[in-house]
């Protein structure tokens, strides 16, 4: 049977599809934010985002295809299928109901509708926006087939429309120079301060998590197992390289904003406040419209992944099931607020992030690699002590004396550590003691 070739078209729906995805609400928010904090120094800060927020989502999807892997489980299992499971339930459950998706609600109704209402009613606004918000969820997602519909034909391009808009409004009419005052960390640091922002996107862990939703899409649209690598890598590029101009764009958009506007406490704050500028009252619903529409096709994303990637885990419970789960717990964690939901997360993030972005490079070296599990086994030995210090140390244990006197150990004896990145040198150290051992054993043999 002659397979189906891959039109302009087709292209063009997967990258709309895989963008649609990935790209939320934080992917707006964190390079405004950045940039406002960067001032001058927001090229070195955009370069360091780039790394994190564009540049290795897009080595997951491609080691996804040299691999040929569908999830987090196949990427992972190299090490073990024990681990493999594990890190399906940490990626999911972390992108799932306890962390990204109850954020894309929370965020929506921080920056669309609680200016619109009086605060003694925003708890009570907010948990009615969030039910109907993950009913309108489930419903979308229920069918997986309805993904690609949603996404990439509808929703997707007319939020991409809608943030065209505003950019080539700040473009034309723009609020102030590129020389703003830098803050914090970004005085000395800025490089390796937006190499940390990226992390926030998620959107590494996204991509792998998303990886078995797209790969139904594709093969929904007549599409062989065999082709779907290839699809799967042209796409991601052109995916990457429209996010990587939205956040340059954006990160540009927030330094600029700094000639009228004062730096917000958050990047929702300040592209808001910068909407209402260019748009006046009427910014107030065209950014609720703008954050809705960027996140809840990311919520749909996330649902879908996290069902279909657990019920090939645990295939006696259903894919409806596992989309109850995730949208009955994303509603009540979402409940929680916007805050604690960020504040929360940060060191589940610096534990997980090491194993998957190791998982990654390992995945993009395939050639050589070839998935040996004495690489895996040795690499993910070697940076599981750093990952969890650094998601201890990121957490509010850090103040403790104990805590305090472990980082500065850790701090001393490993390079890198105090940036927050502890695993890299270890995970270098388990790959070189890794191909010692294949070597002895091929002398031997």
């Amino acid at each position: 049977m002659e397979e189906k070739r891959a039109s302009k078209k087709d292209l063009l729906l997967i990258t709309s599809l895989i963008f649609g995805l990935f790209f939320g609400a934080g992917n707006l928010i964190f390079p405004v934010q950045l940039g406002q904090l960067a001032g001058g120094h927001v090229w070195q800060a955009v370069a360091g985002f780039l790394l994190t927020g564009a540049i290795l989502p897009f080595l997951a999807m491609l080691g996804m295809a040299l691999t040929k892997s569908t999830s987090v489980f196949d990427i992972a299992k190299p090490v073990a299928p024990w681990f493999a499971t594990v890190m399906v339930i940490a990626v999911h459950f972390s992108l799932g109901p306890l962390f990204a998706t109850p954020r894309t609600a929370a965020t929506a109704f921080a920056m669309g509708l609680a200016p619109l209402v009086p605060a003694g009613y925003q708890q009570l606004a907010m948990v009615i926006f969030s039910a109907l918000f993950f009913w309108l969820v489930y419903r979308l997602t229920m069918q997986e087939s309805n993904l690609m519909k949603w996404v990439g034909q509808y929703l997707n391009p007319i939020f991409l429309i809608l943030i065209a808009v505003i950019l080539l409004l700040a473009l034309i009419f723009p609020m102030g120079s590129l020389q703003q005052p830098v803050t914090g960390a970004y005085q000395s640091a800025a490089t390796f301060q937006g190499i940390l922002e990226g992390y926030n996107t998620m959107d590494c862990l996204a991509l792998l998590a998303f990886a078995v939703s797209v790969v139904y899409a594709v093969q929904n649209m007549g599409f062989s197992e065999n082709q779907v690598p290839k699809l799967l890598a042209k796409s991601g590029l052109f995916a990457i390289l429209l996010e990587s101009f939205i956040y340059v764009a954006t990160a540009l958009l927030g330094v600029s904003s700094l000639g009228i506007l004062k730096v917000a406490d958050n990047g929702g704050t300040a592209l808001s406040a910068i909407i209402v500028h260019y748009t006046g009252n009427v910014g107030i619903i065209l950014t609720g419209v703008i954050v809705t529409l960027a996140v809840i096709t990311t919520a749909m994303g996330l649902s879908a992944s996290f069902s279909q990637d657990l019920h090939r885990v645990f295939p006696k419970i259903s894919y409806k099931t596992w989309l109850r789960v995730i949208t009955i717990g994303s509603f009540i964690t979402a409940n929680a607020g916007l805050t604690k939901i960020i504040a929360f997360s940060t060191p589940a993030l610096m534990v997980i992030y090491p194993f998957a972005l190791a998982l990654t490079i390992l995945a993009v070296l395939n050639k050589w690699v070839k998935q040996s599990s004495l690489m895996y086994r040795s690499v993910v030995g070697f940076i599981a002590i750093p990952a969890f210090l650094d998601g201890l140390l990121a957490s509010p244990l850090k103040e403790t004396n104990g805590v305090a006197a472990v980082a500065s150990v850790y701090h001393g004896l490993i390079p890198l550590a105090a940036q927050g990145f502890g695993w890299v040198v270890p995970a270098i150290i388990g790959a070189m003691v890794a191909t010692l051992i294949a070597w002895i054993q091929k002398k031997k043999d």
